[in-house]
C-alpha cells in the first residue's frame, strides 16, 4: 500500500503543480512544497526520534554532529530539492504535467550515467550501456527535434526537465559515495535533505516568494498535496519499502508515477500527447529494464548454449 500511495502521490505531483501555476509563481510553488514538506519530516523526526544502533551497541545522536555530514547534505539539498524543484515548476509554464512525468522517468539513466561516469560507484555491463543508449534515444523522441523551428519555450521547458533529473541522478550517486555508509537513521536522512533545503528556499525567499499570490482551495490543496505529501510522507513511504523489498524493487516505482502523471493530466486537465511522446517515453522504461538489468542482451542464447552442458 506504501509503494503504490508512494507512485500515485509522485505520479500526481506534476499535477498539483501544473493547478497551482495558476495562483502562484513557479517560484513559489518549489519554496512552499521544501517548506511543507520539511515541517511535515521534522514533525515525524521530532516524534519518534530515530536513531541508529553503533556497534558497540551505543544509540547514536538523532542528528548527526560532525561539520562534514552537514556539508554533504547542503550539497544533496541543492540537488535534490532546490534545483530540480525550482527547474520542473519553471518548465510546467511551458510544457504539460504528463509530458513533465515522463521527463522524470529518465532519473535512472541519469543516475546510471552519473554513479559510472562521475563518481565512479558502479560499472555498466554491455546490456546497462545499451539501455542508458535506448534511453537517450527515447527523450530525443520525445523531445521531437524535428518539429522544433528554435529555441521556444516548449524547448527550453523540456531541457529544464532534463536538467532536473540530471541533478537527481547526481544526488544518488553523491549519496552512495559521501554518505551511503554513515550511521544515519532512515528518517533522519530525509529530514536532513528536505530540512536543508527549506533553509535555503527561506534564504532565497526575497527572490522566490514575495510575489502576488491569487489563492482559492484547488491551488492551496495542490500545494499542501505537493508539500505535506509529496515531499514529505512519500519519503517516508520509500524508506519503508526499501527496507522491506530492497533498492531494486523499490526502484520499480520510476514506472508507475509516468503513467499515473500522463493519466490525470490527460483525465483532469484535458492534455493531448502527440504520437513521439508517448512513444519516447515507452523508449525510456524499456531503457530504464536493460541499464538495471532486468532485461539482459542474449539472455536467450546464453541460456540455450547452457542448456547442454547442463
Amino acid at each position: 500500500m506504501q509503494f503504490l500511495a508512494m507512485g500515485v502521490i509522485w505520479g500526481a505531483s506534476f499535477l498539483f503543480m501544473k493547478v497551482a501555476l495558476e495562483g502562484v509563481s513557479f517560484g513559489q510553488v518549489a519554496w512552499s512544497r521544501t517548506l511543507l514538506g520539511a515541517i511535515a519530516l521534522g514533525l515525524i523526526v521530532l516524534v519518534t526520534r530515530p536513531r541508529v544502533t553503533a556497534p558497540d551497541g551505543r544509540q547514536g545522536p538523532v542528528l548527526p554532529r560532525e561539520p562534514v555530514v552537514w556539508g554533504h547534505f547542503l550539497v544533496v539539498s541543492v540537488t535534490t530539492c532546490v534545483i530540480p524543484y525550482l527547474c520542473f515548476a519553471w518548465a510546467e509554464q511551458y510544457v504539460s504535467s504528463s509530458l513533465a512525468s515522463i521527463y522524470n522517468a529518465t532519473t535512472p539513466i541519469m543516475t546510471a550515467l552519473m554513479a559510472t561516469l562521475v563518481f565512479r560507484v558502479e560499472r555498466l555491463s554491455g546490456s546497462r550501456w545499451f539501455g542508458v543508449g535506448l534511453g537517450i534515444i527515447g527523450v530525443l523522441v520525445v523531445i521531437g527535434p524535428w518539429q522544433i523551428a528554435g529555441f521556444t519555450g516548449s524547448l527550453a521547458g523540456q531541457l529544464a526537465c532534463l536538467v532536473a533529473t540530471l541533478c537527481y541522478g547526481f544526488t544518488f550517486g553523491y549519496q552512495r559515495k559521501f554518505l551511503s555508509q554513515r550511521p544515519i537513521a532512515p528518517a533522519t536522512f530525509a529530514f536532513l535533505s528536505i530540512g536543508v533545503s527549506a533553509v535555503v528556499m527561506l534564504a532565497l525567499t526575497p527572490w522566490l516568494a514575495l510575489e502576488p499570490v491569487e489563492l482559492d482551495w484547488a491551488i492551496v490543496s495542490s500545494l499542501l498535496a505537493l508539500g505535506v505529501l509529496g515531499t514529505g510522507l512519500a519519503y517516508i513511504w520509500n524508506i519503508n519499502v526499501l527496507r522491506a523489498w530492497g533498492p531494486t524493487n523499490v526502484s520499480t516505482v520510476t514506472y508507475v508515477t509516468p503513467v499515473v502523471g500522463v493519466g490525470l493530466g490527460i483525465l483532469l486537465l484535458g492534455e493531448q500527447l502527440s504520437w513521439h511522446e508517448p512513444v519516447g517515453g515507452a523508449l525510456v522504461l524499456v531503457g530504464i529494464l536493460f541499464a538495471q538489468g532486468r532485461l539482459r542482451l542474449g539472455r536467450r542464447r546464453a541460456a540455450a548454449s547452457a542448456a547442454p552442458a547442463a
